[in-house]
């Protein structure tokens, strides 16, 4: 069967490369020039990291990220909130976190697509979806029109299916970026949370010299994007604040720094409709809270391809038992997305007082253990 995929990213290109291991025909259609390198980094926790090992990517991974070991909390002055081990998190999944940046795991998906060649079909934007006596074709605003057996939506496109394609505003503006130095800095590849008043900034290392960062506040209403304005904007917010969080932003520079309004998605029940499934971001979009955005596109990837193999004759079937595997995990993981948003991001002080005094009181280890647990869902791996 002919299997046409919308969007480039990671959620669309491993699922091609899952498909076309299993022996699909699989094209892509993406609207940028070239490989997306929008975004700075993610961590590919133990659950993303299984599904790279089935695509025979972990080795590749390695190469170019860093391995985590622990996330460290702190308040705007450095004082200690708590630390997840992420040692034992890897050990109770049987798979090791990397962090990456989005641009390298880019990259190796799109080597690897080349290698199996897949036709990846650049600058094609997609106008529309329309059904036409029964077949469903995908018109792009190049002129050009196809038709596919199955259909997959993974550029955050779900109009045809869903009616309504309309992102939420959760009330906060993230910067993101990509600092790199000649200094050692970062001895442990350990994450390291900040949290302040409706602000939080977070540095992810990749190795000793690299590390992808985000710093967010409360915003209620999105506004203009104005690149000249990023390092006044972070100056005036975290210059104050502890650790190298100073140095991230002044050595950083400014091509390599981005700013997002950010948004999700409600949760939705129905992920198909006629032969048009949706993948990731289309499906479930959650905010960057949740750590959980890139992993969870990617474990579409592995269930997609397992219940299309299970069901090649029965599409229909296939698209239930895929909405069935993943529509409760994702769900939860972008209202618990919501949930931390809504504590870090939170402006009344005496709140934060108080959740920076239950963070010091918490049990990690059966943080880590829930996590564990959670991560693992649906998933052949843990203990």
């Amino acid at each position: 069967m002919n299997i046409s995929i919308l969007g480039g990213g990671i959620g669309g290109l491993s699922t091609a490369i899952a498909l076309k291991q299993a022996g699909f025909d699989v094209e892509v259609y993406e609207r940028h020039s070239q490989p997306i390198e929008i975004g700075a980094g993610i961590v590919c926790w133990p659950n993303a990291s299984f599904v790279l090992a089935q695509l025979g990517l972990l080795d590749k991974v390695a190469e170019l990220a860093g391995p985590v070991i622990a996330m460290n909390r702190f308040c705007s002055s450095g004082e200690s909130l708590g630390s997840l081990n992420i040692d034992e998190l890897n050990r109770l999944m049987k798979y090791p976190s990397y962090s990456i940046l989005r641009k390298d795991l880019m990259k190796i998906l799109t080597q690897r697509s080349v290698e199996l060649n897949i036709n990846i079909h650049y600058q094609h934007t997609v106008r529309s979806l329309f059904n036409n006596s029964g077949s469903v074709y995908v018109q792009f605003s190049c002129g050009k029109v196809i038709e596919a057996d199955i259909i997959i939506s993974a550029d955050g496109r779900r109009l045809y299916v869903t009616e309504n394609n309309s992102p939420i505003y959760q009330g906060s503006v993230n910067w993101i970026g990509v600092f790199e130095t000649d200094t050692a800095l970062f001895t442990e590849l350990s994450v390291a949370d900040y949290w302040g008043v409706g602000e939080r900034f977070g540095i992810v290392p990749v190795s000793k010299t690299k590390a992808y960062w985000a710093g967010g506040v409360t915003a209620e209403h999105t506004g203009e994007i104005k690149p000249e304005r990023y390092k006044s904007e972070l100056s005036a917010l975290f210059s104050h604040w502890s650790g190298l969080i100073e140095q991230v932003i002044n050595e950083t520079p400014l091509s390599r720094i981005h700013q997002v309004y950010v948004h999700d998605h409600d949760p939705i029940d129905c992920w198909h409709k006629d032969n048009v499934l949706l993948l990731g971001d289309a499906a479930h979009a959650p905010l960057p809270t949740s750590g959980q955005g890139a992993c969870q596109a990617l474990e579409d990837a592995w269930h997609m391809t397992q219940c299309l193999t299970d069901n090649s004759n029965d599409i229909e079937k296939a698209f239930r038992q895929f909405t069935s595997l993943r529509i409760a995990k994702t769900s939860g993981i972008t209202l618990g997305g919501r949930h931390l948003a809504a504590a870090i991001f939170n402006n009344d002080s005496s709140f934060c007082k108080q959740r920076n005094l239950a963070s010091k009181s918490t049990n990690y280890n059966e943080v880590v253990a829930g996590m564990a647990k959670g991560w693992s869902n649906g998933l052949p791996i843990g203990v």
